[in-house]
């Protein structure tokens, strides 16, 4: 079994409606000196077989077709 995490984050340059609100929030809770705060999503994925490729390839596929808006989002696949 192979273990993978995704990391899905907006693309520089796009608007982050909601990181604004959590750097706004973060101000208000009194951390101030915060900017750019970006929000993003986390997938932990199990994959069984031991072929790492194909397990890559897979992985790959799994964030091209529907884990990632691959138009605004970029991902990165870090497997354990």
């Amino acid at each position: 079994m192979i273990k993978a995490r995704i990391v899905v984050t907006l693309k520089n340059g796009v608007l982050d409606p909601q990181g604004k609100a959590i750097e706004g929030a973060l101000g208000t809770l009194g951390f101030d000196g915060v900017s750019g705060v970006r929000q993003g999503k986390v997938f932990d994925v199990e994959v069984d077989g031991v072929d790492r490729a194909k397990a890559e390839a897979d992985l790959k596929a799994m964030c091209e077709k529907l884990l990632a808006n691959t138009v605004i989002e970029n991902y990165a696949i870090e497997i354990a």
